[in-house]
């Protein structure tokens, strides 16, 4: 059972270990939400880091939250902190709770709570210019009074800044390590698979295919890109049979089509990096059913997407995102 009080306190009724206990108490969201924070990145220092606030004042909020509930929810674990099994049974909750103040948020702003609420925007490097920013004009055409605000974030920050509600929408794409579909903070949903293309000069031995294996470029040395995409491109060849000889490292994508232009290595590239400054560098479409490919993700907290200015930022993003699949080439 749960019901609402105001902004910050809900009535929790917490049973423990089917049953055995039954305990009432007041459960500040505040204080909930950095205990989530803190259970996902697992130390005071980070949790603080995450929310902006000292790691003094984290440690404060989570006696306060102890005290509240009448349990030791965390234990020393090294240097990291684990949930104890009051905790975990907490942890379940506050994800629910945390859902349900979102949908709140939602049915208080029909009666006028927070009318002029900006959109926090976040995504990959190489999402803001194909899918960011235009979303973001579209909403301001559609109501000139929305705020819309923009900022860079690789897949893991987004979810941080997503749980600690630093951003309302995270454009990401997932990682073996990212949170599941089902994961009970978030709402996932895919916005569009990103084909990834091996990008050679027009010189290259490879440039008059019209689609090739990737073991066809297993003898190349190979420019390894951003961290997150450093990654994909390993697990690709290893399915592929072999393990990419990486000679060069560059973080911007266009400086990988520039270390590539040069003649000096072979690079997995997403379609959504556009050529055009390098009109010698050639596509090869990779052969595969379906394609090598990275999937591109809009990710919210739980609940948050029956909030109207969210809802609606969903909306823009899924539109510019069929465009994008249209545009690219098949």
């Amino acid at each position: 059972m749960v019901s609402m009080f105001g902004g910050r306190i809900m009535h929790v009724h917490r049973k423990i270990q089917h049953g055995i206990m039954l305990h009432d108490c007041m459960v500040d969201l505040i204080l909930l939400q950095t205990f989530r924070v803190l259970q996902a990145e697992g130390t005071v220092t980070a949790a603080a880091q995450a929310l902006n606030l000292s790691p003094s004042a984290v440690s404060q909020q989570l006696r306060q939250l102890s005290r509240q509930t009448g349990a030791e929810l965390l234990e020393p674990d090294g240097r990291r902190l684990r949930l104890t099994a009051a905790g975990r049974v907490l942890l379940g909750h506050a994800d629910t709770l945390c859902a349900q103040w979102e949908k709140a948020r939602a049915e208080l702003a029909l009666h006028g709570a927070h009318a002029h609420r900006t959109l926090r925007l976040t995504g990959f490097a190489t999402s803001i210019g194909p899918l960011l920013a235009p979303t973001a004009e579209d909403l301001l055409k559609a109501v000139p009074s929305t705020q819309v605000t923009i900022t860079e974030a690789d897949t893991r920050d987004g979810y941080r800044q997503l749980l600690a509600d630093q951003i309302d929408i995270a454009v990401l794409t997932p990682l073996s390590d990212s949170p599941p579909s089902d994961d009970a903070r978030f709402h996932q949903e895919p916005l569009l698979d990103d084909v990834l293309d091996l990008v050679v000069p027009a010189h290259h031995r490879l440039a008059t295919q019209r689609a090739i294996s990737l073991l066809a470029a297993e003898g190349e040395n190979w420019i390894s890109p951003h961290h997150d995409q450093n990654r994909l491109m390993h697990a690709l060849c290893a399915v592929a049979g072999f393990a990419p000889r990486i000679v060069h490292h560059a973080d911007e994508w266009q400086a990988v089509l520039a270390l590539i232009n040069h003649g000096l290595g072979v690079c997995l590239v997403p379609r959504l990096i556009s050529l055009a400054a390098y009109p010698q560098l050639v596509r090869l479409p990779v052969n595969g059913t379906p394609p090598p490919s990275r999937r591109i993700l809009a990710c919210v907290r739980r609940g948050s997407s029956s909030q109207s200015l969210i809802a609606d930022g969903l909306r823009a993003l899924r539109a510019r995102a069929a465009q994008e699949a249209l545009a690219r080439p098949r």
